[in-house]
Order: structure tokens, then sequence, then C-alpha cells
């Protein structure tokens, strides 16, 4: 852990920085958005991908007292990836008892580890009977099915995290039916997508400075910039954010609303400016930046009548001590998707 929460905020804000200031361009009216590229539009999901069954649990490593670090080989990402697994207390003294899931997703330019390394969720979660999950979402931190211009082979975090993951979970740990998603940053769109991509999977969704709407203004190149650090085309995401709008919208938890219907709902969202830390600048920009389509999310779920708790703040950072708040705050959301008292 990280000896403060400032520490925490300095270290995030460096890790956005690149995003923060393309959010300030977007914000100053700038930026280029919605641009073609040279390559074709995606066609509909065609179901591309690998089935569950060949993912194999390759290796498992003592991470803490009641943590596990996975090797898992996945067929859909065509490679391994690294998860870690947080068992319940009475994981061992109950050996035939099933247990609810929370997959909690990392953000951007992180990994599988970073709600153990930022917050104190292990702690939080010593006394709650689920079984909680953190897969890698890759190193751009955004769970979906890439289309990497129809090319075969496309890595489908989707699908790894959804149905290869919760086959291996209820082999090896005993998993039950009930499921809920949490995730900061680019992991709260993911928890927002993958609730909406599959309903009924999840009894519960909640979304901490998530990026709530991928075609809203500035979103197509601040997803572009996040794709591009990492080294690939930003058109291997969903295609061209203009010729291939209906792939993105199918990725869109805006355009998805009423696939939500039913799943318990938590939305987050800090303003970020005006903020008294500027030693935080870029990251309270960032923040910032999702304020507007977070609030127009928000207005499309009362308008399908769809409810959710929802919390708007004033100021507030791209930032762990933020997330880790709203995480707690969140817990009765949460629990009553997984079954579980609040």
């Amino acid at each position: 852990m990280p000896s403060s929460p400032r520490h925490r905020a300095r270290r995030t804000a460096r890790r956005t920085k690149l995003f923060a200031l393309a959010a300030g361009v977007l914000l100053a009216g700038s930026g280029a958005l919605l641009v073609p590229e040279a390559s074709g539009a995606p066609a509909a999901d065609a179901g591309r991908h690998r089935t569950a069954e060949g993912a194999r649990i390759l290796a498992e490593e003592k991470a803490g007292a009641r943590t596990l670090d996975l090797t898992v080989a996945s067929p859909a990402l065509g490679t391994t990836a690294r998860v870690r697994v947080i068992l319940p207390k009475a994981f061992d003294s109950e050996p035939e008892r099933r247990w609810p899931v929370l997959l909690l997703l990392q953000g951007a330019h992180d990994d599988y580890t970073s709600w153990t390394r930022e917050t104190g969720v292990e702690s939080f979660l010593a006394d709650k009977d689920v079984l909680t999950v953190l897969p890698s979402s890759g190193p751009t931190g955004i769970p979906t099915d890439w289309w990497n211009f129809g090319l075969p082979g496309a890595q489908d975090y989707e699908a790894f995290q959804t149905e290869e993951l919760g086959r291996l979970l209820r082999e090896r740990f005993r998993a039950g039916e009930r499921r809920a998603v949490a995730g900061v940053s680019t992991g709260g769109y993911g928890a927002l997508a993958l609730a909406a991509r599959h309903p009924g999977t999840f009894g519960a969704a909640a979304s901490y400075s998530g990026i709530t709407d991928t075609t809203a203004f500035g979103m197509p190149t601040v997803l572009s910039a996040i794709v591009a650090r990492e080294g690939k085309l930003p058109g291997a995401l969903w295609g061209p954010p203009l010729l291939a709008r209906a792939n993105w919208n199918r990725h869109n938890p805006a355009a998805l609303v009423d696939s939500l219907d039913g799943t318990g709902l938590y939305l987050s969202q800090g303003s970020g400016l005006p903020s008294e830390d500027f030693g935080n600048l870029e990251a309270a920009v960032l923040e910032g930046t999702l304020w507007g389509q977070a609030q127009g999310f928000a207005r499309k779920l009362k308008a399908a009548g769809i409810p959710a708790r929802v919390h708007f703040y004033q100021g507030g950072l791209h930032a762990w001590e933020f997330w880790e708040r709203e995480f707690t705050a969140s817990w009765p959301t949460l629990a009553a998707g997984l079954g579980l008292p609040g």
C-alpha cells in the first residue's frame, strides 16, 4: 500500500498525465474527433473468438493469507493472463458452499493487482461472504472484444472475463451463480458494458469515474490516446469511430441503457475542476472530462425508468482515494446484487 492517499493520487495523476492533457485540449474545443481511418468498418459481432472450454489454470501462487494469483491460459486472448482471487474467510471451513463472485476491474495502464495495491479492499471484504476476483483487462484496461481490423486472433477480454473465468471459478473455487462487477476509469466502462452486453449475468454493476458514453464529445479521442499509448493502432479497438459507429454503439453503455434494466447500478463521478489540489491538476482535468457524459448517462437511465444510485460530487480527482471511498459507498448496491446483506 502507498504511504498516504496523497501519494496514491499523485501516482495516478502521473500515470494519466497524457490523457488529462488530451482532455484539456478537448475541453478547449479542439481535438480530432470521429476521424475516419483508412480501414473499413467492422460488421456486427461475428463470434470470431474461441469458446470457454479450453481455458485452464496453469499456476497458482499465494499472494496473501486469503489471496491467490492465477496464471490462466486463455483461448479468448490467445495467451496467458493473470488473475488475483481473494477467498472468503470461510472458504476452507465450508467446503460444500458456493460463493457469489465480485469482479473488480482495473483502469488504464495498470494491472490486475491495482485494487489490492491501492486500496484496503482485502480488509474491507474480510467479513463479507464473497469470492473477489481481479482479472487482467490488458494494458489499456478496456475489457472488450478487440476488432483488430477483422484479423483472426483478436483478443477478447470480454469473453475471458465473463465466460472463461466464469467456468474456471465454478470448477476451482466453487463460484455460485450470483455475480456483480465494479471498476474504475476504463474499468468503470467495463463494468457497465459487461452488464449491458450480458443482461442477467450481473446482479449489480458499479462505475467509479468510468467512461459511460464512448461516442460522447471527445471520448473517441481519449480512447484513441489510451490505445496508442500501449503501442496499438486506435482503429484496432472497435474500428474507425465514424465509419464503425454501429460497432462503437454495440460497445457503448449509453447506447445500451435498456439492457441494464434489472441490474442494480451505482454511478459516481466528480466534477474535477475547480480543484484545490493544484499538484494534481492533470487528474482533476481528466475527472472533469467525464462529468458531462456521466450526467447524461444518468438522465438516460431515468428516462428509461431504470433506477440507479448516483453520486455526483464537486471537485475530486481521477484517483484512487476517491474511488476507494466510492467503492465503500457502493457496497450496499453490490451486496444486493450478490444476494448478501448490505
